[in-house]
C-alpha cells in the first residue's frame, strides 16, 4: 500500500509539473460553504432586509446613476 501512496504522490507531483510548465499556475480559493445552515440564514437575513429597504433609497439613487453611466462598455 505504501507504494501506491508514493505512486500516486508521484503522479500528482508530474502532473501539476507538467502543467506549471504549459505556463499555469494553481490557485487556491476559499468560498461560503452554501450547505451550511448559517449561510441559509445569512441569506435570508440579508434578503428581508433588501425586501424591506425603501424604493427611494440612497443606495437606489446611487445604483441608477451608476447604471446609467455604463454607455460603451463592452
Amino acid at each position: 500500500m505504501v507504494a501506491n501512496r508514493k505512486s500516486a504522490r508521484a503522479s500528482v507531483r508530474a502532473y501539476r509539473s507538467k502543467l506549471k510548465n504549459k505556463g499555469l499556475r494553481q490557485v487556491n480559493i476559499w468560498l461560503p460553504d452554501t450547505r451550511s445552515p448559517e449561510f441559509r440564514k445569512e441569506c435570508l437575513r440579508q434578503s428581508r432586509l433588501a425586501a424591506a429597504a425603501e424604493k427611494s433609497s440612497p443606495l437606489d439613487d446611487l445604483l441608477n446613476a451608476a447604471a446609467g453611466s455604463v454607455e460603451g462598455w463592452t
